[in-house]
């Protein structure tokens, strides 16, 4: 004898709560263009990064091609990204696969 379960079924306004909760991540891109030491400088005065955690992330973007520089809802990501172009960095946001 197999049993089954009740599974409540998911309602749209539940699924669609689910990914506003899902966090974003701000990606900063390598480019040909900022030296790494500015890249290094605008972690630490932006984000307020130690040395060693932005030259960390900043040898993560030269090596990698990117990196995540910071986490939370896609508002605060979005200008996380502005202030990384302002900077003159290139930044784009994702949210993170649940």
């Amino acid at each position: 004898m197999t049993k089954t379960l009740d599974r409540p079924e998911l309602s749209e306004e539940s699924v669609t709560a689910s990914r506003l909760d899902t966090p974003w991540v701000t990606l900063v891109w390598n480019d040909p263009v900022n030296l790494m030491s500015y890249v290094s400088y605008v972690f630490r005065s932006y984000f307020g990064f130690s040395a060693e955690e932005a030259d960390r992330r900043m040898l993560q973007v030269h090596n990698d091609g990117r990196a995540v520089v910071a986490t939370g809802s896609r508002e605060q990501m979005e200008v996380h990204v502005e202030a990384m172009h302002d900077f003159g960095l290139w930044a784009t946001l994702q949210q993170v696969d649940a």
